[in-house]
């Protein structure tokens, strides 16, 4: 194992959890050698070099790894990039970059023969890239499915399990450090949209933008979804889905019903949970901590550890000769609230399931298309819409 000193950038909640964890472990092979913060003046309480000019630590000759754990996804992509370009390996955490340039970044590190690792980019501290890469890196995988986003499923588990309001539930979620001031990334589906987009490209070996998936939050859940979830003895989870139908690929992300009898339905808190089918090893379940600065600084340590042994993604699906097609010709039972006629006539339902009319609220349940809901996605995001997959069992 060969000793590795670090360029940091980024001393949020992640990258000091990963300081933290590197003082609890003591290891002689691995040290930050220099930390790059937008604010150096800030007191943090710790001994370290700081710099603001991110010369400082690419100029640093005895620097041989750089790891991002910073939010800002252009200027992440942009250290990203010079590492691979001046052929230093680099550990990013940054899902959002990822999912807009992970198609270039793939080609960079060929050309440069320079890793870019990124597993705790995606689920945490689940390992859940490695594990496509190395296990299932054959045609058996069929689908891959989960809670992918720890801070929207700490304030639906809060919901569910405690009776606290939506607004209770996300004021604890970010006063805990689960979720940011701002937190549309996470409750409107767009951190786990980005993670999806990662794993897809390591499941199926395509990539698809952001842009071209259906995505759809928490946001507009209101006391009437969560009351039709409780009397169908189901829990409301925000689900990312990938699977494959012979040579035809879905994706999504979306506010599932999931019923008692699902792994997921038991993840609770700011955990993730994973299912992965296969054709005939059926479906297995990987869980564990999706948020907060230790569990993720331990996946960035798991990154750097690997790098220390020259380990590098082969990106194996993306060479298969046949890949799988992109589309959103696909029908699946919803859940859909609505307030005006106008509002309902967003959806077309190819069959209507159930119906409900109140002065309170309206509902239906029944079959659309993807397709359909990707074109209607900004309206569904209005207060007086929600809508919810809702799978037959």
């Amino acid at each position: 194992m060969k000793t590795l000193n670090i360029g940091l950038f980024g001393f949020g909640n992640v990258g000091r959890g990963l300081y933290d964890v590197l003082q609890r472990i003591d290891s002689d092979n691995v040290h930050i050698k220099r930390i790059c913060v937008r604010d150096i003046a800030k007191e943090r309480g710790v001994k370290a070099e700081f710099t603001a000019d991110p010369n400082d630590i690419f100029e640093d000759k005895d620097i041989n790894l750089i790891v991002e754990v910073i939010d800002d996804a252009d200027a992440a992509y942009d250290i990203v990039k010079r590492a691979l370009k001046n052929r230093i390996p680099v550990v990013s955490g940054n899902k959002k970059m990822l999912g807009y340039h992970i198609v270039e970044l793939i080609d960079l590190q060929e050309q440069y023969n320079t890793p870019l690792l990124y597993d705790a980019s995606a689920c945490g501290s689940i390992p859940v890239i490695r594990n496509l890469e190395e296990y299932y890196d054959n045609d058996l995988l069929c689908s891959v499915k989960g809670i992918l986003n720890g801070s929207s499923n700490f304030i639906l588990s809060k919901i569910f399990n405690e009776h606290m309001s939506y607004k209770d539930a996300l004021k604890l979620a970010q006063d805990l450090g689960f979720a940011e001031s701002n937190p549309t990334l996470d409750i409107d589906g767009w951190d786990s949209l980005f993670k999806l987009i990662i794993i897809t490209v390591h499941a199926f070996g395509i990539y698809v933008a952001p842009d071209q998936i259906f995505t759809y939050g928490i946001s507009t859940m209101n006391d009437s979804d969560i009351r039709f979830a409780r009397e169908k003895d189901r829990r409301i989870k925000l689900v990312a889905h990938v699977e494959k139908f012979d040579d035809r690929l879905i994706m999504c992300v979306i506010p599932q019903l999931i019923s008692r009898n699902k792994y997921i339905y038991s993840v609770e808190d700011e955990f993730n949970g994973v299912v992965i089918k296969g054709l005939f090893y059926d479906k297995q379940f990987m869980f564990g901590r999706g948020a907060g600065g230790h569990p993720t600084g331990s996946a960035v340590l798991s990154d750097i550890t690997a790098c220390a042994y020259n380990y590098r993604y082969e990106y194996k699906k993306r060479n298969d000769s046949v890949l799988p097609i992109y589309t959103t010709d696909h029908t699946f039972r919803v859940y859909f609230r609505y307030k005006t006629a106008e509002q309902r006539n967003l959806l077309h339902f190819s069959k209507v399931r159930e119906q409900y009319s109140s002065e309170e609220y309206n509902y239906v349940v029944g079959d659309v298309t993807i397709a359909n809901l990707k074109a209607h996605q900004e309206e569904l995001r209005t207060a007086d819409c929600f809508v919810a997959a809702y799978p037959f069992d």
